[in-house]
């Protein structure tokens, strides 16, 4: 046999044995699904880097705990807290129950007077509601739109006093009412929507439109409409639906305040994900501090790409680089059957070879035929094994090709025989490791040879 033809069978074994590896390790492979990442980055600042805090100031503690002993409900300058006072009188009863209202936008130092102020059974700092070890939020939409949009804290009051007194909270109630625009508050709105994309009604703070998040979240433009928070129990304008009406195929923000919502197409499986992420996140930081509505609907458009790029709203999936693995993971058992196959057909020529060979072409005792046999069973044991047995075939392997190096290179014969000993001890050992008595060398290689 030439030293081609013995390096392309070697090669076909070594080819085996690494598509072999590589299909078993490819079957541990964890899969992930992943709608790419998306491009936003707006969130809510940090504290006293938004503007959020406002110029609104406490008195001392002294001093409040003094109005507080005075009237059952004092209202600091610049509160903005709502509630239905008949509601919250009935909860209270007869008790002597004091509630402090401060502004939002306090700074930690000033939070923390008015919570120093012990006779105030219930503390409101914005429309952030506490008392005693409780901390009272809204758990729903209906609740986060009555809190932002109008000031309306009465749930939150509702629900503290309950706790308080270590009873049932009451049941949700959404009492926030609406009312059709009229006319003449609608002209003006859809004339600049159409000019310009964007209504800011009078006593609004928007400045300008987050231009990057706007266009992340609907790249297909969009309509913003940002009005001032709506007094309390008055109905607010519902100008999302009107608006929707008129163009049904444009995306509608609408902002009251800090509450934001959206109308348009896929409105019915986007708008509450987005809003329910998004204040059940932000909430807490929107209750307490007077942010500039930009930041506030910057976050929120934000969110609005993340819940895009999640795969909502008919967002398209992202591209999926080119897995060669995956591709070609199908083939590989194919890929090993055939080097087997042609590690097999050479090692029989080599066999043949052999036989047909003058006294003195080849070592005594059949040292290449035993050679040839001792490789094809290791071929054929390779597709047993396991973790325990992969070592000694491993062993067994390299002895092997150490012996076809021996013998081309025309070392002793005792030296090529012991290498073929060595190697048939570790065929030995896999075969007795995978429970296959056929596959001991001594049994394989008579019904090989003989």
């Amino acid at each position: 046999m030439t030293v081609r033809r013995e390096v392309l069978r070697w090669s076909l074994l070594v080819v085996a044995v690494a598509v072999l590896a590589v299909f078993l390790v490819a079957q541990r492979q964890s899969v992930t699904v992943s709608y790419g990442r998306s491009p936003s980055s707006a969130t809510l600042p940090a504290e006293g880097s938004a503007g959020e805090l406002s110029d609104a100031t406490v008195p001392s503690v002294e001093e409040m705990t003094a109005l507080v002993a005075a009237d059952p409900v004092v209202r600091l300058p610049g509160a903005v807290a709502r509630w239905d006072e008949a509601r919250v009188r009935a909860a209270i009863g007869g008790d002597g129950t004091r509630i402090l209202v401060a502004p939002p936008g306090l700074d930690e130092a000033e939070r923390k007077r008015v919570k120093d102020v012990q006779n105030a059974t219930v503390r409101i700092v914005g429309t952030e509601v506490s008392g005693g070890p409780y901390l009272a939020t809204p758990d729903d939409l209906p609740g986060w739109r009555a809190q932002f949009a109008t000031g309306d804290v009465t749930g939150q009051v509702l629900a503290l006093l309950a706790g308080l007194r270590e009873q049932p909270a009451p049941a949700d109630r959404d009492d926030l009412r609406w009312r059709e625009p009229t006319a003449a508050e609608l002209a003006p709105v859809t004339a600049a929507l159409r000019a310009t994309g964007r209504y800011v009604g009078p006593g609004a703070t928007l400045p300008r439109l987050p231009e990057d998040d706007a266009r992340d979240a609907f790249p297909g433009g969009a309509w913003f409409v940002v009005l001032p928070a709506q007094p309390y129990g008055t109905p607010l304008p519902a100008y999302g639906p009107a608006l929707h009406r008129l163009a049904p195929d444009r995306p509608v923000v609408v902002m009251y305040g800090g509450w934001i919502e959206y109308h348009g197409p896929g409105a019915a499986d986007f708008a509450e994900v987005a809003g329910v992420s998004f204040y059940a996140q932000y909430g807490g930081r929107l209750s307490r501090y007077d942010y500039p509505q930009l930041n506030v609907l910057g976050a929120y458009l934000a969110r609005v790409t993340d819940v895009r790029y999640a795969g909502l709203f008919d967002r398209p999936l992202p591209y999926r680089p080119f897995d060669p693995l995956r591709v070609a993971l199908p083939a590989l058992p194919w890929l090993f059957a055939g080097c087997v196959a042609g590690f097999v057909v050479l090692s029989i020529r080599t066999v043949r070879g052999a036989g047909r060979s003058r006294p003195g072409d080849v070592g005594p005792d059949g040292t290449p035929a035993r050679l040839a046999g001792l490789s094809a069973l290791a071929v054929e044991l390779s597709v047993l094994t396991d973790a325990r047995s992969d070592p000694a075939l491993v062993r067994g392997v390299g002895r092997l090709r150490a012996a076809r190096y021996a013998l081309d290179d025309g070392l002793p014969d005792r030296h090529v025989r012991g290498l073929l000993a060595d190697a048939a001890a570790e065929l030995d050992r896999v075969a007795r490791d995978v429970r296959m008595p056929g596959y001991r060398p001594d049994v394989y290689l008579r019904g090989r040879l003989s």
